[in-house]
Parts: C-alpha cells; structure tokens; sequence
C-alpha cells in the first residue's frame, strides 16, 4: 500500500471512531426508493483477535476456507475473505502480530470469538453522494482514495466517502461506511472463496429509531429493533447450512 493511501485509511479510522461513516448508495431501489439492507452491502466486517482462530471458526462453521487478503500498514490490521453472494463477501478482521502499532477504531485484541463490528456498503458514484449529503444536513468525510496489496502483489484500490454520526457503540458501528472499487481492482467478491450466501442483515440498538431514520436518509432500509446494546445480525446459506453471525 502506498504511503498517502495509508494515511487515507487512517485518518478513515480516527474519524470513523469519533463518528463513523455512510455514503450514498446507488444500487437500484425498492419499495420508497430504499434499497434493503442485505442488498446494500458490499462486505461485512468479522473482528476477532486472532486472525487464524477466526479463519478456522468460519471454515468450522461454513465448510469454506476464508483466503487472506493482506495486511493494513500503519492501521495493525490484516484480513482474509470469504464471498457472500454477487458482489458481497465477508472480512475477517483481526489484528496484525507483525505490526507493532495498534490504531483501528474497534479494539479487536480481547475478542476471543468472531463478531461482527461494522460493514460496508456498496456506491458508485461518490461525489455525487457527497452533494446530495451535503444537501441534507450531513457532515462529510471524502472523498478519499484507498489500496491495499493482496499477497499476490495485485493492488486492490477504491474511493470511500461518509458521513459523521454518534451511533457507534459496545464495539459495533450500525452505519456502514461506503465502498466504490476502482474500475481497474478486482473486486474481492470475485475471487474469494465462494460457497455462501448472505441472506439477510438486522440490527439492534438502544437508539433503534435514530438509526433507522439516518439509514433511510442514506437509502437503506433495515429491520432496526430495540436493544440495550448495539447489534449486528447477519444471516448467511452455507453448505453447512445457515449460520447466523453477531
């Protein structure tokens, strides 16, 4: 990963900690002009402490083998990934043993099992998203150029944008920060293991309303119920059969 994009991402996650961020999304609407929360998504994010604990419990519990994906320098993160369908897939993320710095948001280092802390959703144009927040009240962040290289010396690149917002709790963001793949990247969804599907994904927050409305107004629509702590839920078809992750 190049130097500035570093940066990009982690200035990303310093103000994803103080806010979090969402962006626009341009997938084809439903019902009110929302798109549902499962179609919305480009990738979820599965923390765990230990990366290679996290790739053994997925397998364990799907029948497929997550690849890793690579290391994010100067953040003190690496990944592997496993596909969900279309243009989705599922990162495991996990702290990174040969980094001796540690600055992602979400403190993943005490997580003995897998959960789900955030996910990304899927955009295409950007800019435009950013006016049309602007537009309605939102404070921006991006648009920002990221890349990552993957183990086999193929860089992957992307643009994210978002907006701030105070919904983040007990380790999880409920508002997605969004994702547009350069034309020229593979996007991971491609080549990842395959073999499971994402079926649905729901939410519990104590400020289940709030929630809502702010997915609404970025164009996602999504069972949000009340909760005393802030919860992902995702529902994925496996060859084991279905799994539910939090």
């Amino acid at each position: 990963m190049r130097k500035a994009a570093r940066l990009d991402r982690r200035e990303w996650l310093r103000l994803s900690a103080a806010g979090g961020v969402a962006g626009l999304l341009t997938r084809p609407a439903g019902p009110a002009g929302l798109v549902a929360a499962a179609a919305a998504v480009d990738h979820l994010l599965l923390g765990i402490g230990d990366l290679d604990k996290g790739i053994a419990w997925i397998e364990k519990a799907t029948g497929v083998r997550a690849v890793v994906g690579g290391s994010h320098p100067g953040v003190g993160t690496r990944n592997a990934l496993l596909a969900l369908g279309g243009k989705r897939y599922l990162e495991i993320i996990a702290p990174d043993p040969a980094q001796s710095a540690y600055n992602f948001n979400i403190d993943l280092r005490h997580l003995a099992e897998p959960h789900l802390i955030t996910w990304a959703a899927g955009a295409k144009d950007i800019d435009a998203f950013a006016k049309r927040a602007v537009a309605a009240g939102f404070g921006i962040f991006g648009p920002r150029a990221g890349s990552r290289a993957r183990p086999d010396g193929n860089v992957l690149a992307w643009r994210t944008a978002g907006v701030l917002q105070k919904l983040g709790m007990d380790g999880v963001e409920p508002i997605p920060f969004f994702i547009a793949w350069a034309a020229g990247s593979i996007h991971p969804a491609e080549d990842s293991p395959k073999g499971c599907e994402l079926e649905d994904l729901t939410m519990e927050h104590p400020r289940s309303a709030a929630v809502a409305e702010a997915l609404a107004k970025l164009g996602i629509r999504a069972e949000v119920r009340k909760g005393e702590r802030a919860r992902l839920t995702a529902r994925l078809r496996t060859p084991k059969g279905v799994l539910t992750l939090t």
